[in-house]
């Protein structure tokens, strides 16, 4: 008997949640949320499957899409200045304090999200696999994220609430 895979944890999907209150952060931020027919290709998607895609200041994604993806690929947007934002098609970062920007903004605008919150986004990130020196993107963000903060609040990036 062949050995099976092991079951992919369920992360919250872009269905499971109010599709109008994450257009209306996007848009907050200058990003268009555009919506993909189910089962098409995603435009801009790093990674391919259901990942959200990211083309100048739009970020496509379909009904299947993580919410993780989702918000992961609108912060890539917010933190680059709005020259480089213009340029992106499917590779948003050059540089790990981008990205550890982009983990961390990520967190923090999913309590902007009904049904969604920190510490839920925080396990769906763990479920598909980022990786943390500190073993879980909680440990991570509590413990190890100065760096990532201060790149935010350098750029005037990070929410008045957090």
């Amino acid at each position: 008997m062949a050995a099976s895979e092991p079951p992919v944890p369920e992360v919250l999907r872009l269905a499971d949640i109010d599709l109008e209150a994450a257009r209306a952060l996007l848009a907050e931020y200058g990003l268009e949320l555009v919506e993909v027919e189910p089962g098409a290709p995603i435009p801009g998607s790093y990674w391919g499957d259901d990942e959200a895609g990211v083309i100048g200041h739009r970020v496509y994604a379909r009904a299947d899409t993580p919410v993780h993806s989702l918000l992961h690929e609108a912060c890539h947007l917010i933190v680059l200045p709005p020259e480089r934002r213009a340029l992106v098609h499917t590779d948003a970062t050059d540089s790990v304090i981008e990205e550890d920007a982009t983990c961390y903004l990520q967190i923090l605008l999913a309590d902007r999200l009904p049904g969604v919150g920190r510490a839920r986004l925080m396990q769906d990130m763990d479920a598909w696999g980022y990786t943390f020196r500190l073993g879980s993107a909680q440990a991570w963000f509590e413990h190890d994220a100065e760096d990532a903060r201060a790149f935010l609040v350098e750029r005037g990036r990070l929410p008045a609430q957090a």
